[in-house]
């Protein structure tokens, strides 16, 4: 049986992510599977690694699953991995929420508050806007996606990467912020796929394609 991981660290929002995956995943002949079993995770033929809330308590349960070797190692053997909100930030070297916290380390750069000129949590719609090429090319999660369409968001902290080169969306919140990133196989997305309505499926069925090799 082919599948997609959905990681399990007991960090909310699972079950939608899964049911909104499922629809995409389904079509391309994939199973979804929502798991913490390492043995299950080394199996998969993608992972989403979605989250709510804070990163201190993210990471801590990250290391409670015994999950920090089996992410990198697949992160390292090339599959296809998408990281949603909190499982974007957690995948960065440090976060300042709440005081200062350790991330996965496997992308430079940290996890920073919005000015106190915005209203935080940021929380609703926004508009995306791809960065530099608009590829529509194989490898590209924004595929067939508008630029500046518009996906759910809620968070009070953003990501800032050391290498600008890897970020491909931002939004307009005091400021541009990285909203998506990519860097080899790895993908991640600030806002909420599975609550964007056809653009978080548009999204969601990308991302099977990416693992199917499409």
């Amino acid at each position: 049986m082919k599948y997609i991981a959905v990681i399990d660290y007991n960090m909310g929002n699972l079950h939608s992510v899964a049911k909104a995956l499922e629809l995409a995943a389904k079509l391309k002949g994939f199973e979804v599977a929502i798991s913490n079993d390492k043995n299950v995770i080394s199996k998969a033929s993608g992972i989403v690694f979605p989250g709510v809330g804070a990163f201190g308590k993210g990471i801590k349960n990250v290391e409670k699953f015994d999950l920090t070797g089996i992410l990198k190692k697949r992160i390292k053997e090339r599959v296809p991995f998408l990281g949603i909100c909190l499982g974007l930030q957690l995948l960065f070297r440090e976060s300042e929420e709440h005081g200062s916290f350790k991330g996965l380390n496997i992308l430079a750069g940290k996890v920073v508050k919005f000015s106190k000129q915005v209203k935080v949590p940021h929380m609703g719609w926004n508009e995306v806007a791809k960065v530099g090429k608009d590829k529509e090319s194989r490898g590209d999660i924004f595929k067939g996606i508008k630029n500046r369409d518009y996906f759910y968001f809620v968070h009070s902290y953003f990501v800032l990467p050391d290498d600008e080169s890897i970020i491909t969306a931002n939004t307009n919140y005091g400021g541009n912020i990285a909203v998506a990133i990519n860097k080899d196989n790895i993908y991640g997305v600030q806002f909420h796929p599975e609550k964007s309505g056809d653009s978080g499926l548009a999204l969601f069925s990308n991302f099977v394609n990416i693992v199917k090799g499409d």
